[in-house]
């Protein structure tokens, strides 16, 4: 269960990453959002992964850490709305310069 949960913590930093790199904005948009995804997998892997258990501490041997899961429902909430307001600038950075792309272009001096 373990190795399952690291290995799509690794793509989805990976393909997350790779995304960034990109030079339009779409995929700069997708890439942020899956390397939040890795995030939250991350944060909510770390409570234990334990398949049954309470998440109270009634019995110290077996139990789920509720933090993580509070934190993954909050950082949800956060970056959906943050998606949304980079979307909204993107779009408007298109509209304004009819391009979309992330770089500026680079200014060649007259001479």
């Amino acid at each position: 269960m373990e190795i399952l949960v690291a290995s799509a913590i690794g793509i989805l930093t990976a393909g997350g990453m790779y995304l960034v790199l990109r030079l339009r904005t779409f995929p700069v948009i997708m890439g942020i959002s899956l390397l939040t995804y890795a995030v939250n997998i991350f944060l909510f892997a770390s409570g234990r992964l334990t398949v049954g258990a309470p998440p109270i501490l009634g019995d110290a041997t077996t139990y789920t850490d509720p933090l993580p899961q509070a934190l993954v429902l909050t950082a949800i909430v956060i970056s959906f709305g943050m998606t949304a307001v980079v979307v909204m600038i993107a779009l408007g950075a298109y509209l304004g310069g009819n391009d979309d792309r992330v770089d500026d272009p680079v200014v060649e001096d007259a001479p």
